[in-house]
């Protein structure tokens, strides 16, 4: 309602010149929480198209809109009504920029959790390995450049597996993959791990594109059901992001640490959420796993001791 207020301030004085009855017809053909801004208006009588900005929210945030009025008249020059045009604040080259780099798929995913709230998902965290040396090896031009190709890269596997690009971290990608988006809880099961196998895949693309050997580019990789994660998007004026709280985004991190050799573990919460077709499209069978607990791994990480060393895990 603060929203609309402030968006009847900028407009008001039109509505209040263009209305036949006055005042008292404003008055009663508006909600009858905008009344006292009707008492004080003054009219504005629309001769020419006229540019206004009026404020509006947009996630939780309060923004500056452009509005353009345009009057439509008769042959008589009597006022018909009144186009409203809003228009974004941003700029044609920017939206044109922004269009052309990111994904519409992705953006349209993000608005679906605009709302923060419980939301079943599969976890992906994939990190590089030994990323130091290879950091001080290359030139730091070089090493951006490859981050950049990993990262675009890695982004593309997970929206074109249906998920959700949450935080950066290090030289890293999260990802989420919503049942709610999926369908359901195996459909996005299955689609974490087809984005993991895919990563791995484009990464040797990568590394032929940055003239590296395959093996300088393993990528570890942690997957993880989360069946109460709290998910939702976090927009400021400097950027929109998609993140998630929970214990299992913490045990995600803790599976993908231990995942070294370019491995991808899986935790068995999330394995056996696959159903029996979406399990053979995957090529594997979860009723005859044999699973190993984190803390028993040899290359259990002391994180994972402490915090989730029970979490059963195994290759995919």
């Amino acid at each position: 309602m603060e929203s609309v207020r402030e968006q009847f301030e900028a407009l008001g004085p039109y509505m209040l010149a263009a209305a036949e009855g006055g005042r008292e017809e404003l008055r009663e053909l508006v909600d009858p929480r905008l009344r006292d801004i009707v008492d004080r208006l003054s009219p504005a009588d629309l001769v020419s198209a006229r540019s206004v900005v009026s404020m509006s929210y947009s996630a939780g945030m309060r923004v500056e809109t452009p509005i353009t009025l345009i009057p439509v008249r008769d042959s008589d020059g009597q006022l018909l009504g009144t186009v409203v045009l809003r228009k974004p604040a941003a700029s044609m080259a920017v939206l044109g920029a922004m269009a052309a780099s990111g994904d519409l798929r992705h953006f349209e995913r993000m608005q679906q959790v605009a709302k923060a709230g419980r939301r079943p998902a599969a976890v992906l965290f994939a990190d590089l390995e030994s990323s130091s040396p290879l950091a001080r090896r290359l030139s730091t031009a070089s090493y951006f450049a490859l981050g950049r190709r990993m990262t675009r890269a890695a982004e593309g596997c997970v929206i074109d597996a249906g998920g959700l690009v949450g935080r950066h971290v290090g030289d890293g990608v999260v990802a989420f993959f919503l049942a709610e988006s999926a369908g359901s809880e195996t459909a996005a099961a299955r689609s974490c791990i087809e984005a993991a196998r895919s990563i791995k895949d484009t990464m040797t693309d990568v590394a032929a594109r940055s003239e590296l050997a395959p093996e300088e580019l393993l990528m570890r990789f942690g997957l993880h059901w989360g069946a109460t994660l709290y998910v939702g998007q976090i927009t400021s004026r400097g950027r929109a992001e998609v993140t998630a709280l929970g214990d299992e985004v913490n045990e995600a991190a803790r599976i993908e640490a231990c995942a070294t050799g370019g491995r991808a573990l899986t935790s068995k919460p999330l394995l056996e959420r696959l159903d029996a077709e979406d399990a053979a499209t995957l090529e594997l069978d979860p009723d005859h796993i044999t699973y190993t607990p984190l803390a028993e791994l040899p290359t259990a990480t002391e994180k994972a001791r402490r915090d989730a060393p029970a979490i059963a895990v195994c290759e995919v």
